[in-house]
């Protein structure tokens, strides 16, 4: 580590996994939530948070997420049963869910149903063998698409969109724009930390002919 001109200076390589990690969530925020409900291959639901997570592409609809392994590099059961099954479905946490969200963090055995033990309720998939959370205001059926070991510590799974669900309220079915407000998703932080979406600005992007007219002002946003 160094320290020049006001900046600390960070060689990954010098870096333990776990200082990466730190470094990494600390300052890659907000992360969006993937709470991703599976089904094991003995019916059993499971349903855990992962904020290494988002979209990649919409031509073919892919979303990505970051699986670690467990200590042993066994697989999570998430992992697992998405290899075994070959679907999953993202649900999108909002403010309402965060605290239901948590129950389902927590390390459960693989016979658990995390759903159950957090009040939730499991509704049946229509593209996919696999449930959602009925009452999660946003969630994406996927098929996997690929997976690639990036290590013997972590996966990163890509899935297909096979099909939305997205609460009336939200959604503009004639536009397809969403309500970022009705929405209300919330994103991680460091630690245990989490951010809301309602620090909200729209700022369009300037076209290079608007940028080089003369006179021409620097664009501000809040409240400098």
């Amino acid at each position: 580590m160094t320290l020049h001109n006001g900046y600390y200076g960070f060689d990954f390589a010098d870096l333990s996994a776990r200082e990466a990690y730190k470094v990494m969530i600390g300052t890659i925020v907000p992360r969006p939530i993937a709470w991703v409900t599976t089904v094991s291959t003995d019916g059993v639901v499971n349903a855990a948070p992962y904020s290494f997570f988002n979209c990649l592409s919409a031509d073919p609809p892919i979303l990505a997420l970051g699986v670690e392994n467990k200590p042993d590099r066994s697989f999570k059961d998430t992992a697992y049963n998405i290899r075994m099954t070959n679907c999953f479905t993202v649900n999108i946490v909002d403010r309402a869910n965060v605290e239901a969200m948590a129950v389902t963090a927590a390390a459960f055995a693989p016979e658990v149903d995390e759903l159950e033990m957090a009040g939730l309720t499991a509704a049946p998939g229509d593209r996919v063998a696999c449930p959602r959370i009925a009452e999660a205001p946003v969630a994406f059926e996927c098929e996997r698409y690929l997976g690639i070991a990036v290590s013997s510590a972590r996966e990163i799974i890509l899935g297909r969109i096979v099909r939305a669900h997205i609460r009336e309220d939200i959604i503009d079915p004639a536009t397809f724009y969403s309500d970022h407000e009705k929405l209300d998703a919330l994103g991680r932080m460091g630690g245990n930390g989490y951010s809301g979406t309602f620090d909200y600005f729209d700022l369009p992007t300037p076209s290079a002919e608007d940028l080089r007219r003369p006179g021409k002002k620097q664009v501000r946003v809040g409240n400098t």
